[in-house]
C-alpha cells in the first residue's frame, strides 16, 4: 500500500505551530524545538521538556501498524519539531534516520526481541545520532560561528555520533570516553574517524566525563569563545526520536490482545524516558521496565522514592553504567514527581553480571539466540516482571549487537563471532585520541585550542 499521499498530513495544524519548551529548573524562557536543539541544555542548567505531550490522532494509534515506518515517525515528532523545520526536509531527515531494519524477532515462547543494532554503529543509539545531526546540520547552516558538539560517552554514544556527524559542514564534534572502560569495537566507532570528530580518552569514569561536559556548558569563557551544544540525550533532538522504537515494536506486536510490557536496558535513561512519552502521548503500552546492571540508582527509587546518586560502577554491559542518570528528572516531570502514578507505568529490577553471563549462554545453547550484555539484562528484567505479574509474553529491547562486546560473548558460548562489515573496515585503522586527566582545567584548555 502507498501511504505517501498522507505523509504530509498535519495533525494538529495549530499546536504544531507553537510548540515550546521550558526548562525544568524554570528559571529560563521557553523556547521552540531549533532553539532547544542548538542549546543543548536551557541557560540556568535545567533539561529541556516540552510545553505539552501531544495526544496522538485516534486513527493514527488504530492504524498506524499499517504505515510505513518513515510516515509513523513523521508524525509521531512532528509536533515537537513545530514549524521550525519545513515538512518536505523533515520527511527527509526522518527518512535518512529509520533507513536500516528495525526487526521484532521471537526468542522463545515468552521473550521478543526488538533488534535496534542494524544501523552504521550496530547500536540504538543511531537512530537519535542520525536524526538530530541532520537536524542541527540543518539549524546551523547560516550561523557565523562553528558549532562544537561536546558529547561525553559509556560506549556506543560515540559512535553513533560520530557517524551521525561525521563530514558535517562547520560542526566539530568532541567526544569525552572514560578510559579502558569501553569496549574495543565501540573505541574504534568514535577514535578512528578523524576529520571533524575528536576523540578525548578520559582517565575517570563515564560520571567524571559527563560532569566534565556538565561544568563546559556553564563555564562563562567558553561560551564566549565557542558555540557549544551536546549530542548526549539530554538534548531533545537525541531523546525525542528513541519514541520510534516502541511504536514499531508495538506495530510488529504479535499478541494483540495481550498487555504490551517492554523491557528496557537503561543508563542514562533516555530511551526509558522516551518509552514513557510515548506511552503518555497515548501509544498501547501496559508497561515500561527499566532493566539496570549493579548501577542501581533507579530500582532502588522506585522502592524507596528517595533519589540518591551514587559512583558508577564498572560491569560487562558498560553502556548502562551511569551513577548519576540525566534524563531521571524528565521522567519524575512527566509524571509530577508522583512515585506512585509512576510505579503505575514503569517497574525496575537490578541484574548482576553473574546472571547475565549466565543468561547470555542459556539463550544461545537453548534457543540459538544471541544477545549481548545489555540485551540480556532486558531478557532477565522482562522475565522478572512477566513472572511477578503472571503474564505470557513481553518485548525487550536489544540494544546494541553481540560483537561489540565479543571479549564477554565469545567465551561464554565458546565460538568467535562474525564482524559485520561497518565494524571490521575500521578494526585496522589507528586509534587517534588525546589522552585527558578527569579535570575540566584539562578540557577547557583542549576546547580554546578548538576555537
Amino acid at each position: 500500500m502507498d501511504h505517501s499521499s498522507k505523509r504530509l498530513t498535519v495533525i494538529h495544524p495549530i499546536s504544531i505551530l507553537y510548540m515550546k519548551y521550558y526548562s525544568i529548573n524554570r528559571q529560563s524562557p521557553e523556547v521552540n524545538f531549533k532553539e532547544a536543539t542548538i542549546r543543548g541544555q536551557a541557560p540556568d542548567k535545567g533539561l529541556y521538556f516540552p510545553g505539552y505531550i501531544p495526544k496522538l490522532d485516534a486513527g493514527f494509534v488504530k492504524n498506524f501498524d499499517q504505515l510505513s515506518n518513515e510516515e509513523i515517525a513523521f508524525r509521531v515528532i512532528q509536533p515537537y519539531v513545530g514549524d521550525t523545520i519545513p515538512e518536505e526536509i523533515l520527511l527527509r531527515i526522518v527518512s535518512e534516520t529509520v533507513n536500516f531494519p528495525i526487526p521484532l524477532v521471537r526468542v522463545n515462547e515468552w521473550a521478543s526481541s526488538l533488534e535496534l543494532f542494524h544501523g552504521n554503529t550496530l547500536a540504538f543509539k543511531d537512530i537519535g545520532a542520525r536524526f538530530m545531526s541532520r537536524c542541527l546540520g540543518y539549524f546551523v547552516k547560516d550561523q557565523s560561528k562553528k558549532v562544537t558538539v561536546l558529547v561525553a560517552t559509556s560506549g556506543d554514544t560515540g559512535g553513533a555520533v560520530a557517524d551521525g556527524f561525521y563530514g558535517v559542514d562547520d560542526i566539530d564534534v568532541v567526544i569525552l570516553y572514560p578510559s579502558g572502560k569501553v569496549s574495543m569495537v565501540q573505541e574504534k566507532q568514535l577514535s578512528t574517524l578523524g576529520k571533524n570528530i575528536h576523540a578525548v580518552e578520559v582517565a575517570g569514569s563515564f560520571d567524571d566525563c559527563q560532569q566534565m561536559v556538565k561544568q563546559a556548558f556553564m563555564d562563562q569563557t567558553l561560551s564566549q569563545q565557542l558555540f557549544l551544544t551536546s549530542a548526549n540525550s539530554i538534548n531533545v533532538a537525541r531523546w525525542l526520536p528513541q519514541q520510534f522504537f516502541y511504536f514499531f515494536a508495538a506495530k510488529q506486536w504479535s499478541g494483540k490482545h495481550d498487555p504490551l510490557v517492554i523491557s528496557v536496558p537503561s543508563g542514562n535513561v533516555g530511551n526509558i524516558c522516551a518509552g514513557l512519552l510515548a506511552r503518555q502521548s497515548g501509544l498501547s503500552i501496559n508497561h515500561l521496565i527499566a532493566a539496570c546492571n549493579a548501577n542501581d540508582v533507579v530500582p532502588s527509587f522506585m522502592k524507596s522514592g528517595q533519589y540518591r546518586p551514587q559512583k558508577s560502577v564498572a560491569t560487562i554491559s558498560n553502556a548502562m553504567d551511569v551513577g548519576d542518570p540525566s534524563n531521571f528528572v524528565r521522567i519524575l516531570e512527566m509524571f509530577n514527581n508522583k512515585i506512585d502514578d509512576l510505579q503505575q507505568a514503569l517497574s525496575s529490577y537490578t541484574i548482576s553480571d553473574e546472571e547475565t553471563k549466565k543468561a547470555i549462554r542459556e539463550v544461545y545453547n537453548d534457543h540459538g539466540y544471541l544477545l549481548d550484555p545489555h540485551g540480556a539484562v532486558g531478557y532477565l528484567s522482562l522475565q522478572k516482571y512477566l513472572q511477578q505479574e503472571n503474564l505470557s509474553q513481553g518485548i525487550f529491547l536489544e540494544t546494541a549487537h553481540p560483537v561489540k562486546f565479543y571479549d564477554v560473548v565469545e567465551p561464554l558460548i565458546g565460538k568467535s563471532i562474525d564482524l559485520p562489515e561497518p565494524v571490521a573496515r575500521l578494526m585496522n585503522l589507528p586509534k587517534v585520541a588525546v589522552q585527558m586527566p578527569a579535570t575540566f582545567s584539562s578540557l577547557k584548555d583542549y576546547l580554546m585550542t578548538l576555537s
